[in-house]
């Protein structure tokens, strides 16, 4: 705003109101305006990519976690590795792709996100949302009844891996990302033997 002189009356009061409007319609013009409804609804379902979680340290190091899972999880299975004519199959495509693209848009999206927007469930223990905590129990609940105990039990941790970096994005894009690189590794060196059973 610039400072002027009165001398001429009217003239110089609308100079002083004008340089005021003018600033004020500056700084107002660059507060965003509020986000719409399906805006909200895509971002408590994680539907929006907010930054790109393939170069993020934690991403990479729960990444390379995967091989410790599948090994931990081949203990109830026999190591059968598909045969790479197999990868193509209906089967594979469904524990590897399809399943944990499903899975992940109902636990992480809508359960966790919807969790995520009460008090309690922002709450963290050991660095670990309690909406993400519930979900992964909702999880390996959701395994029993196709798997045994102990097999269900261990899709906890990486249940817990995938909803950490739901909430570390705000986005269930790297959860499925990571959902579907542990799958894919899991039922491609144990493939053979289980989706041969499942036909």
């Amino acid at each position: 705003m610039r400072g002027t002189v009165v001398t001429g009356g009217m003239s110089s009061q609308w100079q002083l109101r004008a340089d005021y409007t003018a600033e004020t319609k500056t700084v107002s013009s660059t507060v965003p305006p509020p986000p719409s409804y399906p805006t909200q609804v895509l971002a408590s379902l994680g539907l929006q990519d907010h930054r790109p979680f393939h170069r993020d340290s934690v991403f990479l190091f729960l990444l390379a976690l995967g091989p410790m899972i599948w090994l931990a999880m081949m203990g109830f299975s026999a190591f059968q590795p598909l045969p790479w004519h197999g990868i193509w199959s209906v089967a594979f495509l469904s524990v590897a792709l399809w399943q944990p693209l499903f899975e992940e848009l109902l636990f992480r999206g809508v359960i966790q996100g919807q969790l995520r927007q009460t008090m309690w469930g922002q709450k963290t223990w050991l660095g670990v949302s309690m909406a993400n905590l519930m979900v992964s129990l909702l999880f390996v609940l959701a395994h029993l009844a196709n798997h045994s105990i102990p097999w269900s039990l261990l899709v906890f941790a990486p249940s817990l891996c995938f909803g950490f970096v739901r909430d570390r994005f705000g986005s269930v894009y790297p959860a499925i990302a990571l959902h579907v690189f542990y799958n894919a590794g899991y039922f491609f060196l144990i493939g053979n033997a289980v989706l041969q059973n499942s036909r």
